[in-house]
Order: structure tokens, then C-alpha cells, then sequence
């Protein structure tokens, strides 16, 4: 979809004569549409802002810059009994391994997945990573209220999936140039197709 480009003075220019249709089919359900002139440029904006939500999330959990280390066993022991994942939760929690592997996992995903996600680069790897953690804290989170079913963790987990199912990479991002680098006189794309999960 290349509805967006940036011009030498950085104006923003968007093709008029260009239709994109998207497409498929789920469940047996045909869901068919045709992109906005606009829509190029919002994808680019979802990515940067949730990019950027993660990117400060992370560093937020490092005491260098927030004064407090990230702590992950308060979190994993105070899960609501009602929660599905409370005693998953509990026992990660009982471990001082997991939480110590946790204290570094945590923070430094959020970091790699919000520089992915700005620079656009293995954008669809990012938000599937960043889709994960917003399902694990939605998860952790559910107290058995059924007005919080429609949490904002799990927005946000839509939102990364969206980005990962709009391949927002390719438009004004890094993927798509890594996707054209050649490999013995191929595009990497081609080359090796398995990346399409990973790029994008």
C-alpha cells in the first residue's frame, strides 16, 4: 500500500488515483474494503504511537531513569483469585528465578518492541511480542467483572495486531527495505517467504 511518501520538504502528499482493496475471508465471512487516501498515514501514526507507548513503558521500568527498578512479583502475586491465570501467576510468582528473568524480560521487550515498532523494522515480530504482553496483563487483570472485559490492555492488543495485519512497516519504515535486500540475486522476502511473519 503506498498511498503516503515524504517529499524533499517534508510535505505530506497522498495519491488520489491510487485504490487499495483489502480482503478475506474469516469464518466463512467475506470481509472486502477499500483503503482511504489517508489510511497509509494513520497506519504509520497507530505504529508510532503504540511504538512509542512501549518504548516509554520500558525505559519507565528501568531505575537508572525512573529511580525504581521493575519489580514483576507484586504484580504476579496479587492476581484476582477470579482471574483464569491467578495460580500460573501465583507459582511464577513463588519462583525467584522467574521473577529475576521476569525483572529483565519485561522491560527490555517493551524497549525492543517500541524501537521496532518507530523505526519500522520486523514490525509484525514486534506487535505479535507486543500483543502477547498486553494478553498477559489483560489476563492478570481480570477480576470476573464482566464491565472490564473490554479492558484497555486488550484494546491495545487489537491495536498491535492491526498494525501487524496492515503490514505498517512498509510504509514509511525500515521493512520495506529489508524485505528487498538481495540473497544469491533474490529479495530476502522471496528468499526466504517464512519472514512475511516477521516483517511488514
Amino acid at each position: 500500500m503506498s498511498v503516503v511518501a515524504v517529499g524533499v520538504t517534508g510535505a505530506i502528499t497522498m495519491a488520489t488515483n491510487t485504490e487499495t482493496k483489502y480482503g478475506g475471508s474469516v469464518a466463512g465471512l467475506t470481509l472486502e474494503g477499500e483503503a482511504h487516501t489517508l489510511s497509509g498515514l494513520f497506519a504509520v501514526l497507530l505504529r508510532l504511537m503504540i511504538g512509542g507507548m512501549m518504548l516509554f513503558a520500558g525505559l519507565g521500568k528501568f531505575a537508572a531513569i525512573s529511580g525504581e527498578a521493575f519489580d514483576a512479583s507484586g504484580y504476579l502475586a496479587n492476581v484476582d483469585a477470579a482471574s483464569p491465570v491467578s495460580g500460573l501467576y501465583g507459582a511464577m510468582a513463588a519462583s525467584p528465578t522467574f521473577v529475576e528473568m521476569a525483572n529483565v524480560v519485561v522491560p527490555w521487550t517493551q524497549v525492543l518492541i517500541g524501537i521496532a515498532l518507530i523505526v519500522g523494522g520486523f514490525v509484525r515480530l514486534a506487535a505479535f511480542g507486543g500483543a502477547l504482553q498486553m494478553m498477559m496483563f489483560y489476563l492478570g487483570g481480570w477480576e470476573g467483572d464482566i464491565l472490564a472485559a473490554f479492558d484497555s490492555t486488550l484494546i491495545y492488543a487489537v491495536v498491535f495486531l492491526t498494525v501487524a495485519a496492515f503490514g505498517a512497516g512498509r510504509i514509511l519504515g525500515a521493512d520495506r527495505y529489508i524485505e528487498q535486500l538481495q540473497v544469491d540475486g533474490q529479495p530476502l522476502i522471496e528468499r526466504f517467504p517464512p519472514l512475511r511473519y516477521l516483517l511488514g
